[in-house]
């Protein structure tokens, strides 16, 4: 069955853009929409980068998981890719993709900083996205684009909460 991903906001182009930002996530991504693959194939194939990918992938929705039973042992996580293609709708004001665009390339030491700014504000509790947003001085548009380039937070309606899977 193939899935089809429509984008329709411009912070859902962040995890696109992320997908396939390093020469590893391009590999692992074209791996697991090849055929199902565990997270051990993945790592013993693309060492702990690719590893790291799946996880990715997987936080941002971009591959399905199942069960699998591999000889005989105790069932482990499998993965592959849930959508065969994307439709973008790309319509929206500069000052938004600007921002989106600014989220997914920000170089990853200074996403680190501005992650670890979000988590400190956010809690384990979760908090108010607008909140969020107003005291870090950021607009809704780019802390959407954060919170959805992090693998350690994710949106929970207005709420930006810790995930649980980290």
């Amino acid at each position: 069955m193939s899935q089809i991903k429509v984008i329709n906001e411009p912070s859902e182009l962040v995890p696109m853009l992320r997908a396939v930002d390093t020469p590893v996530k391009r590999e692992v991504l074209k791996e697991v929409t090849l055929e199902w693959r565990t997270a051990e194939e993945i790592e013993e194939k693309f060492g702990p980068e690719g590893k790291e990918a799946i996880l990715f992938f997987e936080k941002m929705k971009l591959v399905e998981s199942r069960w699998i039973s591999v000889g005989g042992g105790f069932p482990v996580k499998a993965y592959h890719s849930f959508y065969s293609s994307f439709h973008i709708n790309a319509q929206w004001p500069v000052y938004e993709i600007s921002d989106v665009l600014a989220a997914a390339m920000m170089p990853e030491e200074e996403f680190v900083e501005v992650e670890a700014k979000i988590l400190a504000e956010v809690g384990k509790s979760g908090r108010f996205s607008g909140d969020v947003a107003e005291a870090l001085g950021l607009t809704s548009t780019m802390l959407k684009g954060l919170v959805r380039r992090s693998v350690k937070m994710d949106y929970r309606g207005h709420r930006i909460e810790m995930r649980r899977e980290v």
